[in-house]
């Protein structure tokens, strides 16, 4: 073979490592070509990411310090109108721009500063009242409705080819639950009022907590729906072994006005359905419950249990007793004992506003301070709470 042959030969055989080595050096600058364009998006990215979050932050600043801003010349302009009866940082109270003005007409008053209205509502909550354990739901009409099936939709069995029949309809029930005025009306002398010492603030929503706090309580009892709550007590009450919608079931304790033993109570929490004893409170005043504190089962125990830690309600074989001053004491007759699931069984309705009419005419030398809140309470599920009754049957 000639020189010229062999010289060819190789030529050919090199060629394709020479197209593979070309194809994987175009490859690699491609690559990298491709790594630089990403790590600059990737930058890019970050800056702009960057730019957003400090942007956010900034525009959050002022929300901030307009929140801030709108309680110090709310409370300021309260605080002059409690004392003198100056209402016009009231009227024309306006911050960014944007009108905040709490003046209501002459009947309503004004609103009540944020920290006056919050340190209001946590006493009506930390009360001994249904308040505690009910469901409470804040509105903005003049009623509020539950809707509530009471009774079960329709099942039944059948295999793939069987014809099904037509199942029961649910029956849906609407509970109306209308919102009423609740007032209290405290006083101070105007020489008070001058002095800058006294607090006036405090003083009001003590004096106002306290009153509403009591007036609830007894409401959310014994209510009678008159311009007023309707209570639990108020509704009919039934054997619960006749049970029907729209009435309280009782178990009675089988001795009248006394209790037939422990089991009396082991009774009632077992007439609740099963569903509701999960998140179910005992509710009795504290007469009541120191007749049960001396109750003891079969083997000489105790069936009440004081909390473990400080706060912690009692237990009454387990459950959380709440004391309600305005429960009925044991006699004969009387359903002295409540249990049930209050959150599911009663509902509290209420507006969030609290106003304050200041009057210094009505009762000279002292200044009047008439306060006002619109609140409703209604049972919104009867199967909820069942009453244990003193009575022999």
């Amino acid at each position: 073979m000639s020189k010229t042959e062999n010289d060819s030969r190789a030529g050919e055989d090199l060629s394709p490592v020479a197209e593979v080595k070309s194809a994987v050096a175009g490859f690699t600058s491609d690559f990298r070509g491709f790594q630089t364009e990403i790590h600059k998006r990737l930058q890019k990215q970050e800056e702009r990411m960057t730019m957003m979050e400090h942007k956010s932050r900034s525009a959050a600043r002022p929300a901030l310090a307009m929140a801030s801003d709108f309680d110090a010349p709310h409370a300021k302009a309260f605080n002059a109108y409690l004392r003198s009866g100056e209402d016009d940082g009231l009227r024309g109270l306006e911050l960014e721009g944007k009108a905040m003005s709490t003046s209501v007409n002459s009947d309503g008053g004004f609103l009540v500063d944020p920290q006056t209205s919050e340190r209001i509502n946590s006493v009506l909550h930390s009360a001994a009242s249904i308040r505690a354990i009910a469901n409470v739901v804040q509105v903005e009409a003049t009623s509020y409705d539950v809707l509530i099936d009471s009774t079960d939709v329709g099942a039944g069995w059948a295999d793939e080819t069987s014809a099904r029949s037509e199942t029961g309809t649910p029956v849906i029930e609407r509970i109306a639950i209308p919102l009423h005025e609740l007032s209290a009306l405290p006083k101070a002398s105007q020489r008070l009022l001058d002095d800058s010492a006294f607090d006036i603030e405090g003083w009001l929503a003590g004096r106002i907590a306290d009153r509403f706090a009591r007036a609830e309580a007894s409401a959310f009892i014994t209510g009678d729906g008159a311009d007023k709550p309707t209570g639990i007590l108020n509704h009919p009450a039934v054997d619960n072994g006749v049970w029907t919608w729209g009435n309280i079931g009782y178990v009675p304790t089988g001795v009248d006005g006394a209790f037939g033993g422990g089991e009396a109570i082991i009774d009632l929490v077992y007439a609740l359905g099963a569903r509701y004893r999960a998140n179910a409170s005992f509710v009795m005043n504290s007469k009541t419950a120191g007749a049960v504190r001396k109750l003891k089962d079969n083997d000489g125990r105790f069936l009440w249990s004081d909390g473990l830690a400080a706060g912690e309600p009692a237990r009454l074989l387990g459950y959380p007793v709440l004391i309600a001053e305005d429960m009925p004491d044991i006699a004969s007759g009387a359903d002295a004992i409540a249990f049930g699931d209050f959150a599911a069984g009663y509902t509290v309705a209420e507006r969030p506003d609290l106003r304050v009419l200041r009057d210094p005419f009505s009762a000279k030398p002292h200044v009047l301070f008439y306060a006002t809140k619109r609140v409703g309470g209604d049972v919104s599920d009867f199967a909820a709470i069942k009453l244990l009754r003193f009575a022999i049957s």
